[in-house]
Formats: C-alpha cells, sequence, structure tokens
C-alpha cells in the first residue's frame, strides 16, 4: 500500500457539502483537505476526482456476520459474511451480532470473525449479547464484557414485541441498559443497546416505560427495523421525540413488502419530512440475517438472506426516488450511526479521521472506488481486495 494518495479536484460530501477540493490520504488517515495541496514526492498516487464525489464509507450498525437464521432447523442457519459483501456496497465499517441463535452461532466465533475481517481490510466492532435475556457474554457480566473487551461496544441486538423474544419486563431491560451504560462510561465507549423490535402489539411501549421508570435516557436505546409497518413506523416518530433515535433495515423482499413494510428509503425520507433531526434517523443492512415468513400461527414459511449491498442501494433511493436531501441521506448511512456508536473517527471525511472512502459518479451515485482505513479496495467497481477464501 502507498503511503501516500492525493484525491484532486473532488466534491467533498463530510456528509456536509464542503464544495471541491483536494483530499490528502497519508497511511489510514486523512491528513488534509484544501483547495489545493501542493505536494513532491515519489510515493504519491494522484487520483482526478473531476465529476465525481468524495463520500465517507458506509457504517452498517447492525451485520451478522457470523451468519444467522435457524428458524426453519440447522439447515437454514444463513451464511457468513465475506468482505466483497461490504465493500462492493461502500461499506467500511460493521457491527457485528448474534441474533436469534446464540447457541450455535457464539460470541467467541463473532469475535473471532472480527477479528478476520478486520485483517482483511474492514473495521469491526461488535454487540455482546443477543435476542434473549439473561444475555450471553464472555466475562459473565455485560459491563465487564463491554470495558474489558475491545471490540464489544454495546449489547445487542435484543428482541422485543417479537414471539422470538424472551419477553422481557421493564426491569430485566432497565438492568442490562444500566451495565451497557456503566461498561461504556468506564471504558469510554457508547454502551448503546441495540433493540430488534419485531411485529408485536408492544412495538416501543417496554422502551417507554424502561425511561419513564428509570434514570436511563431514551439515547440509551437504539431500536432497529423501526419500518416493519406505518403504524410501528409512527411510533418510531413518537420515541424520537422522546430523544431517541430509530434505525431503519434496508434488507427486504417482495413479500414483506407487499405486507405492509416500507423501504428503509421512503422510511428515511418521511421521517425527515415530518421534521424529526437527521442525527436521529439511521440505516442498517441487517446483513446476513435471515428474513424469516412466518404464517398466522408462527410457523416458518420462508426464508431469505440480508444482504449488506442494500444500504447503499437504500441511500441513493433516498436521493434519486424518495427526494431526501442528499447531505441527510448520507447522514444516515455514515455520520449519526457513528455518532449513536461513539465512533467518532468514523463516518465523516475530516483531517486526522479513518481514511474511509467511496468515490461515485456525481450523478448516479455509482461507486467507483473505495477506500478502507487508506487501502484501495474497489477499482473501477471492481473489488481489488477479496477476502481470504473468496
Amino acid at each position: 500500500m502507498n503511503s501516500l494518495t492525493l484525491i484532486r479536484n473532488i466534491r467533498v460530501l463530510c456528509p456536509e457539502d464542503k464544495g471541491t477540493l483536494d483530499v490528502l490520504i497519508a497511511g489510514d488517515k486523512v491528513v488534509a483537505m484544501d483547495k489545493s495541496i501542493a505536494i513532491s514526492s515519489n510515493m504519491l498516487i494522484e487520483v482526478d476526482g473531476s465529476g465525481k464525489v468524495l463520500m465517507p464509507g458506509l457504517v452498517d450498525s447492525l451485520v451478522h456476520i457470523t451468519g444467522g437464521g435457524g428458524e426453519g432447523g440447522f439447515h437454514t442457519r444463513t451464511p457468513q459474511m465475506s468482505l466483497t459483501d461490504a465493500t462492493t456496497g461502500g461499506v467500511t465499517t460493521v457491527i457485528g451480532a448474534l441474533g436469534t441463535d446464540a447457541t450455535t452461532r457464539t460470541l467467541p466465533d463473532l469475535l473471532a470473525k472480527a477479528r478476520g475481517l478486520e485483517t482483511e481490510g474492514l473495521s469491526v466492532y461488535c454487540y455482546t449479547g443477543s435476542y434473549q435475556l439473561p444475555p450471553r457474554t464472555i466475562t459473565g457480566n455485560v459491563t465487564d464484557d463491554i470495558v474489558l473487551i475491545e471490540k464489544f461496544i454495546g449489547i445487542g441486538e435484543v428482541a422485543i414485541a417479537d414471539h422470538r423474544s424472551s419477553q422481557p419486563t421493564p426491569r430485566e431491560l432497565m438492568q442490562i441498559a444500566s451495565d451497557a451504560r456503566v461498561g461504556g462510561m468506564l471504558s469510554g465507549k457508547s454502551g448503546i443497546v441495540s433493540i430488534h423490535v419485531g411485529d408485536g402489539a408492544g412495538q416501543l411501549k417496554l422502551l417507554h416505560e424502561v425511561v419513564e421508570q428509570s434514570d436511563i435516557p431514551a439515547s440509551q436505546f437504539y431500536p432497529t427495523h423501526i419500518n416493519r409497518n406505518q403504524s410501528l413506523l409512527d411510533a418510531g416518530i413518537a420515541w424520537t421525540r422522546a430523544g431517541g433515535r430509530i434505525d431503519f433495515t434496508s434488507s427486504t423482499n417482495a413479500q414483506f413488502i407487499c405486507e405492509g413494510e416500507i423501504p428503509a428509503a421512503e422510511a428515511l425520507a418521511y421521517c425527515l419530512q415530518e421534521g424529526v433531526d437527521a442525527t436521529q434517523l439511521t440505516i442498517s443492512s441487517d446483513g446476513n440475517a435471515s428474513l424469516p415468513v412466518f404464517d398466522q400461527k408462527g410457523q416458518l414459511i420462508g426464508l431469505e438472506v440480508g444482504q449488506v449491498g442494500s444500504l447503499y442501494q437504500s441511500f441513493c433511493d433516498a436521493v434519486h426516488k424518495y427526494q431526501a436531501p442528499l447531505e441527510k441521506a448520507l447522514a444516515s448511512v455514515t455520520k449519526s450511526p457513528a455518532d449513536i456508536l461513539g465512533l467518532s473517527h468514523k463516518g465523516r471525511i475530516e483531517p486526522g479521521c479513518d481514511a474511509d472512502l467511496i468515490i461515485a459518479a456525481a450523478d448516479s451515485l455509482q461507486i467507483e472506488s473505495v477506500y478502507a482505513r487508506g487501502r484501495l479496495m474497489l477499482r473501477d467497481g471492481k473489488a481489488c481486495v477479496k477476502g481470504t477464501f473468496e
């Protein structure tokens, strides 16, 4: 990897629009941004950015990197995520999580996969715990997991309003939120509690009860899948009015949409039109999760696999199909999730931040190049770095 890359004459979205600049990368960091950067070095690579845009690499706050599923038996366990599943979709930072299955999918395996993906070029963090309470941990305690294990930044995705959840009480959710909050404070991490919200009638009622009955702020919780239906989406907007943040899921299928699910891009545009602050809105892929289809008796009748690449497509759809402002749509998949997760060096283009970058066509937003921590991962739309077994 060359130590210096200078991208010249490119429109820079930080995600705020900074106009046309030169951007200098040294090693794994952005080190300078200016109207014109003069530098001479035999190690310098220059890239012409004329007619293109430079954006932060996407931050995907929920990916089942070790696979998920299994609701239909052992043969329905979904596959692990590969490096290029992320990089070809402009994703340079992922947060790995367990889901329904915390028996055959384990936290040690999750951490091992995270380290493997990071060796291959991504930035990877993880949640301790899973759908169920009491939580699965490495050390035996949520606080200790977050404090002592570098990659753990919070807990999740804990399931509520779902027949697959452990049906947690307000007291149980208060306890793990408190444990995560203290762990985050002691370690300088977010200590976020990622919440899987199913299609049950309770919706976000449990979260409101916890906030009302305790001193834990709404911002400690990060509920996802809020675009399941219009009723839940409106409940999500009410949650933001109480100071919370909400996340939409980009992975979907035709049957989900037919049954009332709102595409993530449309949900984002709707919330922005309703006056929700862009900092409270994010999109994640739920990549490599199962997309189970149940009948009215709760029996599994179909299963598909979430795609990390759907995250970038949802961003493009938000801009082109639903007319969401470009900067706000971009923030929902870059700066906003990074801020919620306490990753101040991610999701933005600023000197001193990681050089996670996307070069795309200005009009179509089609990805041309992707850099992850300064390393060129995608060139001319094709992966130039692949995972060990790809």
